[in-house]
């Protein structure tokens, strides 16, 4: 029987963070997108000032999958949970590790007092979408991402 624990990431997990990050781009057919460095990734969730935490799904002390988000203030709602990427290893997949980690998500953002969680998800996803209407999550048609990149 596998021991699965759902635990804050540490900085240690860092580099097994990014082997599954990268994963997840090659899933979302952009691996060329991931271009963020060990040093400034560990920086930015366990330096002085971090700007993202995660949790991560231990399954025999082996990270499986993650959930990364930070905090997004919105003039509207105040305070929110975005979640920025949240993934299972394909060969775990199936296994609830996902509903684990989505579920510590809700713990956490009602600890911290926030009033809701956002996320992004690709309309061609269809497990994904199917995950979350699990959740009875709002789809939104109406707003188009936008970004641009500043050097």
């Amino acid at each position: 029987m596998s021991e699965i624990k759902i635990r804050k990431a540490a900085a240690t997990d860092c580099t097994r963070l990014l082997e599954l990050i990268t994963e997840l781009a090659v899933y979302e057919k952009a691996p060329q997108e991931v271009t963020v460095s060990l040093e400034h990734f560990v920086e930015s969730g366990f330096g002085s000032s971090p700007v993202w935490w995660a949790f991560v799904a231990e399954v025999n002390n082996k990270v499986e999958g993650f959930a990364l988000y930070y905090i997004r203030y919105s003039t509207w709602k105040g305070q929110r949970m975005y979640l920025e990427d949240i993934l299972v290893t394909e060969a775990m997949r199936g296994q609830k590790l996902g509903q684990l980690l989505f579920d510590r998500l809700i713990e956490e953002a009602k600890e911290k007092k926030l009033n809701g969680i956002v996320w992004q998800v690709l309309e061609w996803n269809q497990p994904a979408i199917n995950f979350y209407k699990k959740y009875k999550a709002a789809f939104d048609a109406e707003w188009v991402n936008c970004s641009i990149t500043v050097a």
